[in-house]
């Protein structure tokens, strides 16, 4: 039921901690012991069906009333054996507790609404399981409708869990009024109270991705997340967005960190920078972070390189942005070939629903399979005459390879440089036929500041007009809209005492 209205951003931001939400990364580590939970919850048997009363015609859903609007689950030839699992309380007969014992959930944002007491217990002792420690969770009570409401004014996170009591075209009505505020790539899972293989098939036809009767217990949940997201034939693949400098010295470093840097905190998606300048990277320096061996390790034996070993290997910068780095040293020689990095590549994709790539300004067989491979490509340039000439070549040799997808974005850096020639904006769009997603002022005393302090531009100068163009340009690649931030309501004596 894809909504046209929104946009397809397949991985969604996780929302903002207010005081109605648990933040579970704050509470107390409980222990990992669910053996009072091993028995399967035993579902009653199926009730009659629930579209009766109100269709008389059998093919009655076939009506356009309906739009698909979430992201359906793979679809496969259903056994006799899947059937009568999933009549048997759908998820009761899923992997076992040692099964899953080995797996651990992506770097996702998970919304849990529960709708009483029992199913947020559940829900609470979820996310704090040890599997779900790379997952950001918040629960909040009240089931669909609150869902509904909260997401009419925030963005929606990777996977949702609403439960409802409703039924037949009620339990419909609300799943339809769900898909008005719910991205077109978000993942739902309904919990409901009724037990019926034909309110299965057809939540599962409208697009919904797993159905679940209550009451639900911790580790089916857990299951349903790792059924989703650790699919081997559908692996966890983040969205790459791959900055090139049109010249040296344009500046693509900084601005890909700017940008990694909003998104993950205006736009508060899960992050990951991958520094590709092995020898002179600059990520870790830009966040006051320790260059580790990161990136020079996983390319020494990328045949190591898994979930638990990448974990290890970044560095975490803020709650959601974290970073491979380059070592940035001088003492060995980097000489792994196209296929070491496309394998690296291919596996950092799976640590987190964005991955912002740092590249050099140089042109290796890796590189430009890195720029063809990539979601996204941006140009950043400066205006003048060398990076006009080099990004129109680079604009011309990726339309060939890259048919079926959007222009690179251009961003114009350092413009109006005192004392300068510039070629105008007009006319260097003219000549590579392309807009330019955004206009970065000159500011030498900002980026230095932020330079030298190991600062974004936003935590330096948020209200400056580089910040602003810097949170239009994520804006504009990543298709969302920042963050509102809710002003604290002044109380009458504290307004007395500033008087």
């Amino acid at each position: 039921m894809a909504n046209p209205a929104k946009h397809n951003d397949p991985f969604d931001s996780l929302d903002d901690l207010d005081d109605e939400f648990v933040d579970y990364k704050a509470k107390m580590a409980v222990e990992d012991d669910f053996a009072s939970l091993d028995n399967p919850y035993a579902a009653d048997a199926p009730a009659r069906d629930p579209f009766a009363d109100d269709f008389d015609e059998p093919d009655a859903f076939d009506a356009p009333a309906q739009r698909q609007a979430f992201t359906p689950p793979p679809q496969r030839e259903s056994t006799p054996r899947d059937l009568a699992q999933r009549d048997l309380g759908l998820h009761a007969a899923m992997a076992s507790h040692e099964d899953i014992g080995a797996i651990s959930i992506p770097r996702i944002a998970i919304h849990f609404f529960p709708d009483n007491e029992t199913s947020l217990a559940a829900c609470d002792t979820a996310a704090l399981d040890r599997r779900m420690s790379r997952a950001q969770c918040l629960v909040k009570r009240g089931g669909i409708m609150e869902a509904i409401e909260t997401y009419r004014h925030e963005p929606t996170p990777s996977l949702i869990f609403v439960e409802s009591k409703a039924h037949g075209r009620d339990l419909l009505d609300q799943l339809g009024q769900l898909a008005e505020v719910c991205d077109a790539n978000t993942k739902v899972v309904v919990v409901g109270a009724h037990n019926d293989i034909s309110l299965y098939r057809e939540l599962i036809r409208q697009g919904v991705s797993e159905y679940m009767v209550s009451p639900v217990q911790p580790m089916q949940l857990i299951k349903t997340i790792a059924g989703l997201f650790n699919d081997p034939e559908t692996p966890f693949v983040g969205r790459t967005i791959a900055f090139v400098g049109a010249r040296g010295g344009a500046g693509s470093s900084s601005i890909a960190h700017n940008f990694a840097y909003n998104l993950s905190e205006h736009m508060q998606s899960n992050t990951v920078i991958v520094d590709y300048d092995l020898p002179f990277g600059t990520a870790g320096l830009d966040f006051n972070q320790d260059p580790l061996q990161g990136m020079a390790d996983a390319l020494n034996e990328p045949d190591r390189l898994d979930s638990v070993l990448l974990d290890r290997m970044l560095t975490k910068c803020t709650e959601r942005l974290s970073l491979f780095s380059s070592p940035a040293a001088l003492d060995q020689d980097y000489t792994a070939d196209q296929e070491t990095y496309d394998e690296v590549t291919r596996k950092i994709r799976s640590a987190a629903p964005f991955i912002v790539m740092d590249l050099p300004h140089v042109w290796t067989p890796w590189l430009k399979s890195n720029l063809i491979a990539a979601d996204v490509v941006v140009i950043v340039a400066t205006p003048d005459l060398a990076s006009l000439r080099n990004a129109k070549n680079i604009i011309d040799l990726l339309k060939p390879y890259r048919p079926n997808d959007s222009a690179p974005k251009l961003v114009l850096n350092q413009m109006d440089m005192p004392g300068r020639p510039e070629i105008p904006v007009k006319d260097f769009t003219a000549a590579l036929g392309v807009e330019p997603a955004a206009l970065i002022p000159f500011d030498a005393k900002l980026f230095g500041q932020a330079s030298n302090n190991g600062q974004m531009i936003a935590e330096c100068g948020p209200t400056s007009k580089v910040a602003e163009s810097l949170v239009q340009l994520t804006s504009h690649i990543s298709g969302r809209n920042p963050e509102p931030k809710t002003k604290k309501s002044s109380s009458f004596l504290a307004n007395l005492f500033k008087k």
